[in-house]
């Protein structure tokens, strides 16, 4: 199936029928594959219950998965970077997040491609300042067969704490381009907004109200951050 309207895929994934084929390797908390089914149309989707996220001393226990919706949220709001569309539903093991699986070529991640696609990661990493990624690995940045840069694995973001840990610091002190300030102008506006108030069912008003400050200083500053005195890096970084 190929869908290309996110409100399509957005619709598909919320009145499918989803069906766990299997978990998927290398998570930290559980996180399935899964076949989203609507009659004739099938998609492959990206589990994650809420019941089998790892308790954090520092994220409230339960909300991991609506901050992967968040993030897809912000995302689209800003135009960037691609986050596959993501929605919160219930499923077989619960409610959590379900994201639409997209094909990737597994040999390519953020240190392989940076050098060839600097500005796809400028946009990745004003997006991980926006909303505060504690934990942007290299592995997360991943290359669609259509050759986009797509991103993923959003859960521990949007603290209202400095929490920014990303391999991505190639920018630092760069002015940030234009177009990009247009685009978080807009958001900042948005935020106050119809991008609130979807936030709102997702996330605690502080953490709302910390996003704002983050977009307010990032415009201010009108550079790519520095990294921050806590622990900068996220380990592993692939």
């Amino acid at each position: 199936m190929k869908v290309d309207a996110d409100d399509d895929v957005l619709a598909l994934l919320e009145r499918a029928d989803l069906e766990i084929l299997g978990l998927l390797p290398r998570a930290s908390n559980y996180t399935f594959l899964a076949k989203a089914t609507d009659g004739e149309t099938q998609a492959l989707a990206v589990y994650k219950p809420r019941a089998g996220e790892a308790p954090l001393w520092d994220f409230a226990e339960g909300t991991l998965c609506r901050r992967e919706v968040a993030a897809y949220v912000v995302a689209r709001a800003l135009g960037w970077p691609f986050v596959p569309p993501t929605i919160l539903r219930d499923g077989p093991e619960g409610p959590g997040s379900v994201q639409l699986f997209l094909e990737f070529d597994p040999d390519a991640h953020y240190f392989t491609m940076v050098a060839e696609r600097p500005d796809d990661f400028r946009r990745i990493a004003l997006f991980d300042a926006v909303v505060n990624n504690a934990d942007r690995k290299g592995g997360h940045c991943l290359l669609a067969r259509d050759r986009r840069v797509f991103v993923v694995d959003h859960g521990v973001c949007f603290h209202d704490e400095p929490k920014l840990r990303t391999v991505i610091w190639d920018f630092v002190d760069e002015p940030l381009p234009d177009d990009l300030v247009h685009d978080l102008t807009r958001l900042r506006d948005r935020l106050r907004g119809d991008v609130a108030a979807r936030l709102g069912e997702l996330l605690m008003a502080d953490e709302i109200a910390a996003t704002i400050e983050r977009v307010d200083g990032l415009l201010s500053a009108g550079r790519f951050p520095r990294p921050g005195a806590e622990r900068p890096y996220p380990w592993p970084v692939l």
